[in-house]
């Protein structure tokens, strides 16, 4: 039987791919309109890539199923081709006028960053149940 303690651990690693998952949709969004990377190319979307992976826990060491967490197996770039916009004056513009733009939609980074927030959320909820639930065990082995 899982015990609390894996429970709280499968969470936890949860809140952590969350984070990651966030902090990845910012980064796409600040460089929605970066023209040139170290590599002279336009910046490239990234993706992460969450895998599940048993938390270590006693149960576990005995054998006995546990609780399953989440970890980040990879942030990967999106090699879908550049976005082509019109600007002529732009200093990356190519010869008819058009500039190489970031594979990043703004729509679809927020709807990921709603998602993981609520994720995020969702887990600090679980965390606070089960610390909830120990306390009030622990309440009534006092009384």
């Amino acid at each position: 039987m899982p015990t609390l303690s894996s429970a709280i651990d499968a969470s936890a690693s949860a809140l952590a791919a969350e984070r990651t998952r966030l902090e990845v949709a910012v980064s796409n969004l600040a460089n929605a309109e970066s023209t040139r990377g170290p590599d002279g190319t336009p910046y490239k979307r990234r993706d992460v890539v969450l895998a599940s992976r048993p938390v270590q826990s006693f149960d576990a060491a005995l054998g006995q199923a546990g609780a399953v967490g989440v970890e980040v197996a990879a942030v990967v770039q999106d090699e879908a081709a550049p976005r082509r916009r019109y600007e002529p004056g732009h200093p990356d513009a190519d010869a008819e006028g058009f500039v190489a733009m970031p594979n990043v939609d703004p729509a679809e980074e927020m709807v990921d960053m709603l998602s993981a927030a609520r994720a995020y959320q969702a887990n600090l909820t679980a965390i606070q149940l089960i610390r909830d639930l120990v306390q009030r065990a622990l309440e009534l082995g006092r009384g």
